[in-house]
């Protein structure tokens, strides 16, 4: 277990944000992001690492980036440690897979979250409310049921440690500006039905994502942060899809599951996840990187 890496340390670069997941270094003209093995789970991360998750999600990353890149740019400058500045390569070892050079860019105040399932938060407010985020959707729908049409369900975005809060698209205007929302709206339901469909083909149903966006200096829009990845959304095997209830996942969904068992108040400290729940773990995000682009770690 020793390969894991729980925070990167790389003395001499300029760390402006370690989030949940990701470690953010500021190299001047651009950032530099190295994405741990870090899990959270109800916005408290675990003391446990996850093997090779870090890799995972930078792969999986690297690969939607490419892919949707003619329906947007993305922040994505170099993948290789040989392409970073050279202040970087003396940590080669830490940085090896699972960072990337990117643009600096301003980000907007929304998590942009589209769902084409009710699943999780949604799940829960339709049930009280027969609506998510202010849509009001038909009756009758039982739990992973899939949606007619995807829908765009913007939310806050919490600082590190406080849950983020499902906002209607009005308040996204109010956040962004008119053009601006409906910009990132229908940029984020493009991507997701492309993705959707390209995961349908290879076992994998998306059930929902987010995605985070940014304002460069000219004013242009840019895809930033992390792609359709394991933590940003929710992988369902297609061939075990069955509506009425949660679904088998390839994501930290399973951690969440594990823990919905115990007797904690989902706030820190995180109580300790067992060495066989860390190992499958591992293995889903692995799953989910090889099933979807042929990569094996």
């Amino acid at each position: 277990m020793s390969n894991i890496v729980l925070e990167s340390n790389l003395p001499g670069l300029k760390m402006v944000n370690r989030g949940k997941v990701r470690d953010i270094y500021d190299l001047g003209e651009h950032l530099l992001i190295v994405t741990s093995d870090r899990l959270s789970a109800f916005d408290v991360i675990m003391n446990e690492g996850i093997p090779k998750k870090g890799q995972v999600l930078n792969q999986i990353s690297i690969f939607w980036f490419n892919l949707m890149a003619d329906i947007i740019p993305n922040h994505i400058i170099a993948t290789a440690v040989d392409d970073f500045p050279a202040e970087t390569h003396v940590y080669r070892e830490q940085l090896e897979g699972r960072s990337m050079l990117v643009k600096k860019a301003k980000p907007l105040p929304v998590e942009c979250i589209v769902r084409g399932y009710v699943s999780g938060s949604g799940w829960k407010e339709y049930q009280q409310q027969g609506s998510i985020c202010g849509i009001t959707l038909p009756q009758g729908l039982v739990e992973s049921d899939c949606l007619k049409e995807p829908i765009f369900t913007p939310s806050t975005k919490a600082e590190l440690g406080e849950h983020d809060e499902n906002i209607p698209f009005s308040e996204a205007v109010r956040l962004c500006g008119q053009e601006l929302a409906e910009q990132v709206r229908d940029t984020t339901l493009e991507i997701y039905s492309r993705a959707r469909d390209f995961a349908w083909d290879k076992g994998i149903i998306i059930a929902d994502t987010k995605f985070e966006f940014g304002v460069m200096p000219d004013g242009s829009l840019i895809w930033i942060d992390e792609a359709l990845s394991p933590d940003s959304s929710r992988f369902w095997p297609k061939d075990l899809y069955q509506p009425g209830g949660q679904q088998p996942s390839f994501d930290k969904q399973f951690v969440r599951d594990y823990l919905e068992t115990l007797d904690w108040d989902k706030q820190a400290p995180p109580p300790p996840l067992p060495a066989e729940i860390v190992a499958k773990t591992s293995k889903k995000y692995q799953d989910a990187l090889f099933q979807l682009t042929g990569i094996k770690l």
